[in-house]
C-alpha cells in the first residue's frame, strides 16, 4: 500500500493525472502498478486500477489475476469496482473511503444512483435498439466449441 500511495502522490506532482495509485502483487512481489492517468492521455478509463489491471494481466499472459492481490489508494469507483470482479483477484485493499474521494472532488456517487433508474430515465438516456439482431451475436458465442468461458 505505501507504493501505491508514493506513486499516486508522485502522479500528482508531475501533473499526469489524479491522485490515485494502484499496486498488483502476486507471491510477494509487485506485479504491475497503474496511476490515474485520465487527463494524460484523455482517457476516461484509465484509472489507477485499470491500467494495473491491463499490465499485470498482460505480464501474466491472462485475463484473470488468480493469486494476485489489489493493493489501490483509494475505495474503487464502480468502473474498477466491476473490471476488479471481471479480473478476479484474491483480494483487494484500499486505503481512502469513496466518502474522501467525494470530498476530494472525485464523487462517484451519482453513478450508483443512475444504476438503479429505468434506462430510458437516466441522465444519458439508454435505448434498446435491435435487439432480436443483436442476439445473434450470443448465438454465434454459443455454437463457437472453442470459446474460452470467462
Amino acid at each position: 500500500m505505501a507504493r501505491a500511495i508514493e506513486l499516486a502522490i508522485e502522479n500528482v506532482r508531475a501533473g499526469c493525472g489524479g491522485p490515485f495509485g494502484a499496486v498488483i502483487v502476486k507471491d510477494d512481489r509487485i506485479l504491475a502498478t497503474g496511476t490515474n492517468q485520465v487527463t494524460s492521455t484523455n482517457d476516461p478509463t484509465a484509472h489507477a486500477e485499470v491500467v494495473a489491471i491491463r499490465a499485470a494481466c498482460a505480464a501474466l499472459g491472462t485475463f484473470q489475476l488468480d493469486g494476485c492481490d489489489i493493493y489501490t489508494t483509494c475505495e474503487p469507483c464502480p468502473m474498477c469496482f466491476g473490471a476488479i470482479y471481471w479480473a478476479r483477484p484474491r483480494g483487494v485493499y484500499y486505503g481512502a473511503t469513496a466518502a474522501d474521494a467525494a470530498a476530494a472532488g472525485f464523487d462517484d456517487a451519482f453513478i450508483y444512483e443512475q444504476l438503479v433508474m429505468p434506462p430510458q430515465k437516466r441522465e444519458i438516456p439508454f435505448t434498446p435498439l435491435m435487439r432480436d439482431q443483436a442476439l445473434a451475436c450470443f448465438q454465434a458465442w454459443a455454437a463457437k466449441p472453442d470459446r474460452i468461458n470467462y
